[in-house]
């Protein structure tokens, strides 16, 4: 039986390899290939058209967009769109963003739960084609519906996941989410406690913990040659450590490591910034939240993350050749 495996781009690869590595996934027996929005860099609806409109059976997800910055009836109007594209192959995964970006572009992230709910509920009856008044602390609409005059006026299955770190936000995906995109550079033991607040969500509503899906983001550098592989890893964390901090948090980072890397990095990081701020990850912290190394390393410490509740990893290739990634994991 094959077990279900997912490719996980962002922007460190020009954007029409990433086309190339879609069609390849998807040739190699991928489930799904799932497109960041995280920094300021690379708007994820582009690539998932782009995506979508290059394979014919991979599913294709945003990794996660947030909740903040797009209208509810252009977010729906989008998804619907993207289904147009590729009928029941689309996944909306929406998380509820960070600080200080959010902050940095005049988001004011406050009452993050509330404002999830909202968005979900909302999101959710407009693809079921429902006509929708809401009002609510954050989406206020009266009477509105996905106009579709030409093509299919049926209800959209679209999952949404939630992309969740935070305990709470964890129950709430638990409770109200088709699934929760658990984060990346994370220990596999993070997930344990991350699944008993999924149940609890879910038993808020009725669920069981099997009802929903737990695909996982996981940092995957693989090459052939052992140091180079980690070597990339240590770039990626020590960008992530600086400027996502609830990841650092999530991964027990110590926070005296965290304040030496931002003592180093701008914003944006430059490349030369990184090279000189790397050697503060210590090779122990990449071993533990990440799966780097030669593809039998690799895939030994994926099945960790399976182990722990991890239903689909999302591989995360950082540098290297994400040919090589595909091929390790392969399901076809």
């Amino acid at each position: 039986m094959s077990e279900r495996v997912a490719l996980y781009l962002q922007d460190a690869h020009d954007l029409r390899d990433g086309l190339d590595y879609a069609r390849y996934a998807e040739q190699r027996g991928f489930e799904a290939v799932w497109q960041a929005e995280s920094r300021l860099v690379r708007d994820a609806i582009v690539p998932m058209a782009a995506y979508a409109a290059v394979t014919e059976r991979i599913k294709v997800g945003s990794g996660v967009i947030n909740n903040w910055t797009r209208n509810i009836g252009l977010l729906a109007a989008t998804f619907l769109t993207l289904d147009d594209l590729a009928p029941d192959r689309i996944i909306c995964g929406i998380g509820a963003w960070w600080d200080p970006l959010a902050r940095n572009v005049g988001i004011e992230r406050r009452k993050p739960l509330t404002a999830m709910r909202e968005t979900i509920i909302v999101l959710r009856r407009l693809l079921n084609m429902e006509r929708v008044t809401f009002h609510g602390e954050f989406h206020h609409v009266d009477g509105i519906e996905l106009d579709v005059v030409h093509g299919r006026r049926t209800p959209r299955r679209v999952p949404i996941m939630i992309g969740a770190t935070g305990d709470k936000m964890m129950e709430l995906a638990g409770e109200i989410s088709d699934g929760v995109v658990l984060n990346y550079c994370v220990p596999p033991e993070y997930n344990d406690n991350a699944l008993e607040c999924l149940a609890k969500g879910a038993q808020m509503a009725g669920r069981r913990l099997e009802d929903i899906d737990k695909p996982q983001l996981v940092v995957c550098s693989v090459d052939n040659d052992r140091e180079k592989a980690i070597d990339s890893t240590r770039g990626l964390l020590t960008q992530y450590l600086a400027q996502q901090p609830h990841i650092a948090k999530a991964s027990g980072v110590s926070p005296e490591i965290v304040a030496q890397i931002q003592a180093i990095l701008g914003w944006p990081a430059t490349k030369e910034q990184i090279n000189q701020a790397k050697h503060l990850v210590p090779e122990d912290l990449i071993h533990r939240i990440t799966a780097s190394g030669t593809p039998q390393e690799a895939r030994a410490r994926v099945a960790e993350y399976r182990k722990h509740g991890c239903t689909c990893p999302i591989l995360y290739p950082v540098g290297g050749d994400v040919r090589l990634l595909v091929d390790t994991f392969a399901q076809a």
